[in-house]
């Protein structure tokens, strides 16, 4: 069964060949959709295309530019004539002790995560409109719920915290447009970003706090994804599922 057959998505930040917006434009593509790659590296969204083949698209592209995100999404509606998905995927972290906080290394992640979520739902939304219809996937974090991670500072957590709040904001006023706007807040996720950064003793200790006693994959997180994207969930909004193994429950 295809949950996404002759759907058009856009998955920003999904070019890394072990990232969860890589596994989620796999997952998208195999259920039937059209998938728009985004990322800011460009050698890595040339190789993503050669991957996905050529009916669907790979676009470098930096989401905290706002004229790039217009950009992007006029690209979508001259190849495919509509768009609706949108999974806010892109963002950075970086392991920094509140003290130790520059504005640039603020600027820096928040730009990503929280900016670019604005910036990439502003550009599709009204298209989306158009046709009274569409689901955005914001992605947030264990991070923003706990007040801190493994990796990510104080600000990764703000910035996270931020994207929930929007998301829920954005939800409420596009309803009346069939527009659902939901969010992800996966625990610690085994990608290119966490690879080798835990020595094998660390690993056991965090698996000894996650209920389910594993780390999560990729896939967990594509997985929710698609079922945030799909009509299986045609009646959610401003809701966060949690893909964290019971490393958070509340």
């Amino acid at each position: 069964m295809e949950l996404l057959k002759g759907k058009v998505a856009i998955i920003t930040g999904a070019a890394s060949a072990n990232g969860i917006g890589k596994r989620t434009a796999d997952l998208f593509i195999k259920h039937g959709a059209h998938v728009v790659i985004t990322d800011i590296n460009e050698a890595a969204c040339q190789q993503a295309q050669a991957e996905i083949g050529d009916e669907h698209l790979a676009i470098a592209m930096d989401v905290s530019d706002k004229a790039d995100c217009e950009r992007v999404a006029e690209a979508v509606i001259q190849r495919f004539g509509k768009i609706d998905i949108l999974v806010n995927n892109a963002g950075v972290t970086q392991p920094v002790k509140l003290l130790e906080i520059t504005h640039s290394d603020y600027t820096r992640v928040t730009d990503v995560s929280l900016l670019g979520t604005l910036y990439m739902s502003q550009a599709v939304l009204p298209h989306m409109q158009a046709n009274n219809q569409g689901s955005i996937v914001c992605m947030s974090s264990v991070s923003a719920q706990r007040g801190g991670g493994i990796f990510g500072g104080p600000h990764y957590s703000a910035a996270k915290a931020g994207v929930l709040g929007l998301a829920k904001a954005m939800a409420r006023e596009f309803g009346g447009y069939h527009i659902r706007v939901n969010s992800i807040a996966p625990g610690l996720i085994q990608t290119d970003i966490t690879q080798g950064k835990l020595s094998e003793q660390q690993k056991k200790d965090v698996i000894a706090s996650i209920p389910l006693n594993r780390l999560g994959e990729n896939t967990d997180v594509a997985n929710a994804c698609l079922f945030l994207a799909s009509d299986l969930s045609s009646y959610i909004t401003g809701s966060t599922i949690d893909v964290n193994g019971g490393m958070l429950i509340y």
